[in-house]
């Protein structure tokens, strides 16, 4: 017999302990709904949450996040309320005022009154399973969040937390809003630095999908390899009586398996750069009055100013408002002012509703057919899909939420705000968007690159098919990767898939080492040829296969060195020209002389001396996983344990993403991105999968699932995952409803 806290024990408990003001007729609510819950954590800690309707399964699954990491949980609720500041303190003002532009409070509760009632069900467990964990563990102090709202879902402008709002600069909307700079005055903003393409590269993920043609088993498999920073996503699985079946990955505080699968089909997102947002240049002309005025056609429009008030935590600990007078055109909120002074908007996907409902509709999928219907509802703007089932069906759809747009216009850059002929022109339907299904080749890919690869060179859709904004993603080096280790094998097992998205080539070395001996070798025959140390490392460097490996001394040289070429390179690049992962490197390499680049050979030895008394280092002897706190932002030392890791950033076409680098006070260099959930799955009759996880499930360091799985994932090993029911009892160290 399961026994329950009782009523009063519930509100004296968080009554005493917290501001939430529980009451006892919720309380009683929420307790009877937690007698409908099942939560069973098998041998690594994974909850797999059992309802008897969909809306149980929500409010377990919350409740078990809750357990696992609330901190995480609140912290991506923070942050789409724009609420950050009120827990940081004055440096997150403006992430929350970007958030305040886009994401609005008030129509996230009128979305929640006209939802479908098997929406609000959803919505108000989602906020009763999180409430209900507070109300049973008043020794959880959040920082800002003490009661959970049933409409807070509906904030995300798309169906997974982050959405586009990260690529709004925020040094340029301070910039902006600190100065409130009237239109008109040349004012010149600041040049930003380039993105760091090598640090944001592990940023992203790889979806293979592979057709029973070329499956040993005669079934369709399917890859899931998100790359986010370490912990973003848990693994879990939802189950109901009702239907719901699905194991996969869930963003803390949201109530949906974001990459996953369940009996029949399975789904892998990867970040996409098809063009779905748009920045417009608005000409606005200041009024007497104060008011702004802004051109559209032969029309004169009143530029629409509203009120934003942001509150933070001072330094001494109280609450301060920063206040705010924003602006909006029908486009969408200001952002920023260019050079000439007119005023930069910015319109994106606003359909928070059909996002959400897209997002937890596409879990309950049967097959293509039926995936394919939810995809019409649009809501997903940043992400490509990978996808595969168990009648055998294989498919990719690149983007999904795309709005129709004349031609004519250059929509990479700013158009102009004025011209009625740059307003969108509804949206694309599902057919009309980048897509392949069932190729000739038997398999798919996609690592955050171009589509017109994604199935071969003989299988890919062809880029004259379609608009240059839908596609407008280049090529990178583990795409090139990609393309090589799936069209190179002509039958797939599920161990021979994880070799596959564990390739250790790093294909981008192939560009730049011939060049380096190139360049070693005209340093050579001239007049001062290198001598000692660097012809040994040169000589290492060339024998090297370019493959990762964990006593790979070639590994280490070919990092140091080519992430000091790449920044002597950047300064060099023209103004605009653009510079992706794999044009940056190509381009360093012309861009640098023979000299420079042996010169930096030399550098690199210098510096891995001067770090750790010898340049001879194994990679696996800097490169390192390490979890000590559980805290959202690590602390890393190099005096306590820490495990050496093989893969590397993603940049050098490494498909299995580790992005490291030193911190304060380290010479070793720690992973905190790239690949987190790592998932492959056969559609048999049975599904069959294998999973491995970052670390562990849990946040908390005395647990023994905060680092259970860090062994596995060094070295790249998958276990079984329990998907039927007399797995999970089988494996289950703990069976119990929540509360108790």
């Amino acid at each position: 017999m399961r026994f329950l806290p009782s009523l009063f024990a519930l509100a004296l408990g968080a009554g005493a302990a917290q501001a939430q003001a529980f009451q006892p007729a919720e309380l009683a609510r929420w307790q009877r709904q937690a007698r409908q819950v099942t939560i069973s954590r098998d041998n690594w800690g994974v909850p797999h949450v059992s309802g008897k309707t969909d809306a149980d399964a929500v409010f377990g699954l919350l409740y078990a996040q809750c357990e696992d990491d609330f901190p995480r949980v609140e912290a991506n609720y923070l942050d789409a309320l724009g609420r950050l500041a009120e827990a940081e303190g004055e440096s997150a003002v403006y992430h929350d005022l970007r958030a305040r532009l886009f994401m609005d409070s008030t129509q996230a509760i009128t979305l929640y009154k006209q939802s479908p009632p098997w929406m609000r069900q959803l919505l108000d467990a989602f906020a009763a399973g999180t409430n209900y964990y507070l109300a049973t563990h008043p020794q959880t102090k959040p920082r800002v969040l003490r009661r959970f709202q049933p409409w807070m879902p509906l904030l995300f402008s798309e169906g997974s937390i982050g959405g586009n709002i990260s690529v709004v600069p925020l040094e340029r909307l301070k910039t902006f809003y600190s100065r409130q700079v009237a239109p008109g005055t040349g004012w010149q903003p600041p040049l930003l630095e380039k993105e760091d393409l090598v640090d944001r590269a592990s940023l992203g993920s790889n979806g293979f999908a592979v057709a029973p043609a070329k499956s040993a088993s005669g079934h369709a498999l399917l890859l899931i390899n998100p790359h986010t920073s370490f912990y973003f996503r848990p693994e879990v699985q939802m189950t109901s009586q009702a239907g719901l079946n699905a194991y996969g990955a869930v963003t803390w505080g949201q109530f949906f398996i974001y990459q996953g699968f369940n009996e029949h089909c399975g789904w892998m997102h990867t970040s996409s750069y098809a063009d779905s947002m748009d920045e417009y240049l608005e000409t606005v002309e200041p009024q007497a009055n104060g008011q702004f005025m802004y051109r559209y056609g032969s029309e004169r429009r009143p530029v629409q100013q509203v009120p934003v008030s942001v509150a933070y935590r001072a330094t001494d600990g109280t609450i301060k408002r920063r206040e705010f007078k924003t602006y909006r055109t029908h486009h969408g909120p200001v952002v920023g002012q260019q050079a000439d002074g007119q005023w930069l908007t910015v319109r994106m996907m606003d359909t928070p509703l059909a996002a959400l409902e897209q997002s937890y509709l596409r879990t309950k999928a049967t097959d293509y057919a039926s995936f394919r219907e939810v995809m019409k509802l649009n809501g997903n703007a940043s992400n490509n899909t990978v996808f595969a089932d168990s009648k055998g069906t294989i498919a990719y759809w690149h983007g999904n939420f795309m709005p129709r747009r004349d031609p004519q216009f250059d929509w990479s850059q700013p158009v102009d705000g004025a011209n009625p002929k740059t307003e969108w022109q509804g949206l694309h339907p599902v057919e009309d968007i980048v897509q392949v299904k069932n190729p000739a080749s038997g398999w798919i890919q996609n690592c955050n690159s171009t589509p017109y690869t994604v199935a071969g060179p003989t299988s890919s859709p062809s880029p004259g098919r379609y608009p240059a904004y839908m596609a407008p993603d280049a090529e990178n080096y583990r795409g090139l990767n990609a393309v090589r280790v799936l069209g190179g094998k002509p039958v797939f097992t599920l161990d021979t898939l994880i070799a596959a998205a564990k390739n250790p080539h790093l294909t981008a070395f192939d560009d730049l080492l011939p060049a380096l001996s190139e360049a070693y070798q005209t340093v050579a025959d001239g007049t001062d040829p290198p001598r000692g140390d660097i012809r040994e490392a040169m000589t290492l460097l060339r024998a090297w296969d370019h493959n990762y490996a964990t006593s790979s001394v070639a590994q280490t040289l070919a990092t140091y060195w080519a992430e000091r070429l790449l920044r002597m390179a950047r300064p060099r690049a023209q103004p605009g020209q653009p510079l992706d992962q794999l044009a940056l490197i190509r381009f360093a390499v012309k861009a640098t002389t023979a000299p420079e680049q042996v010169n930096a050979l030399q550098e690199t030895l210098d510096e891995l001396t001067q770090l750790f008394g010898n340049w001879r280092q194994p990679w696996g002897d800097i490169n390192r996983f390490q979890r000590l706190t559980g805290r959202i932002d690590e602390v890393y030392d190099d005096k306590k344990p820490s495990l050496p890791v093989a893969f590397t950033s993603s940049a050098w076409g490494s498909l299995a993403a580790f992005g490291s680098r030193a911190r304060t006070g380290t010479h070793k260099r720690y992973g905190d991105v790239g690949n987190s959930f790592i998932a492959v799955v056969e559609f048999g009759p049975r599904v069959k999968a294998r999973s491995v996880l970052a670390g562990g499930v849990s946040g908390h360091p005395d647990s023994p699932h905060f680092t259970d799985q860090a062994g596995l994932y060094v070295e790249e090993k998958f276990k079984d995952i329990p998907f039927y029911p007399e797995d999970i009892r089988r494996q289950a160290k703990r069976t119990y409803s929540p509360g108790e």
